[in-house]
């Protein structure tokens, strides 16, 4: 077993991985540890050990590492498992995995896995897969101006924060949106794998990130009261009720702005668009206890 984990993400989350790798060993499992030192450097780390013949690799962070993991399979046998540590975890909650360490580690060594269908977003000068959401607006905002020691002293309340600071700077451009070619206007988009967003709050009720194809959240209303609204409908579960919300399903979505608009995948950067998304070529199996 490979755990790949970034040795910058603070005291808090390294003592919970060794907690987890302490079960492990004790069980007899034979572990490697392999540390990132830069972005992208998990993607490197996990394809080198798929090519080198690992059957699981084990993402220890957050979605972001969790989705550079992911991308570094993409393509091979080698199954994707999970050590959540970051400050949302929505894939974590998307697929009811253990966050306890002794469940974590119990998952970890029974293996048994689900299907999981990522994304890639590809965008003027990258492309990313992501494994639960694709966000173009207002929250992409917030991610690209996030103070990173701000967020790991605060975690959520970070990204709180710093959206009260962009609600009066963001400019709000419309955005222009095709729909497997049919095209439409919205404030905000996000292209979701499953339902969840943001931790456990339920912004797509009828998505499945086991399956091609995508939900796709456009938001209406503009502006910052629009955006103090949606954001108060978020953790009482009612934004897929709000107004001004319309929920629909792609299997192709390209993003394209009126000018260039943020955008963020899985809760890390992503340039800017336009941007077109895919279903990945095919689907990685995740350990799930």
């Amino acid at each position: 077993m490979i755990v790949i984990f970034n040795p910058t993400a603070g005291r808090r989350r390294a003592n919970s991985l060794w907690r987890v790798l302490d079960v492990l060993s004790a069980n007899g499992m034979r572990l490697e540890l392999a540390e990132t030192r830069r972005a992208g450097h998990a993607t490197e780390l996990a394809r080198e050990a798929a090519a080198g013949g690992a059957r699981l690799v084990v993402a220890a962070g957050g979605d972001g590492t969790i989705a550079e993991v992911a991308n570094g399979l993409a393509g091979s046998d080698a199954r994707l498992g999970v050590i959540p540590l970051g400050t949302a975890n929505v894939l974590a909650h998307e697929l009811s995995l253990p966050f306890a360490p002794g469940a974590v580690a119990a998952a970890l060594a029974f293996g048994r896995t689900c299907t999981l269908w990522p994304g890639i977003a590809h965008g003027p000068n990258t492309s990313r897969l992501f494994v639960q959401m694709l966000g173009v607006g207002l929250d992409a905002q917030v991610v690209h101006h996030l103070n990173l020691p701000m967020k790991r002293l605060l975690g959520k309340g970070a990204y709180v924060a710093q959206t009260v600071r962009e609600l009066v700077r963001y400019q709000y451009p419309l955005l222009r949106v095709r729909l497997d070619g049919a095209e439409t206007e919205a404030a905000s988009v996000i292209v979701s794998k499953g339902r969840l967003y943001a931790g456990r709050f339920i912004l797509a009720p009828d998505a499945n990130a086991r399956l091609p194809g995508f939900s796709v959240a456009l938001f209406d209303h503009n502006g910052p009261f629009a955006a103090m609204m949606y954001g108060a409908a978020l953790p009482l579960n009612m934004i897929s009720r709000a107004p001004g919300l319309r929920i629909l399903t792609a299997d192709v979505v390209e993003i394209l702005g009126n000018g260039s608009a943020p955008a963020q995948a899985d809760g890390d950067a992503m340039g800017a668009t336009p941007i077109s998304v895919r279903d990945a070529a095919m689907p990685i199996q995740v350990v799930v206890g």
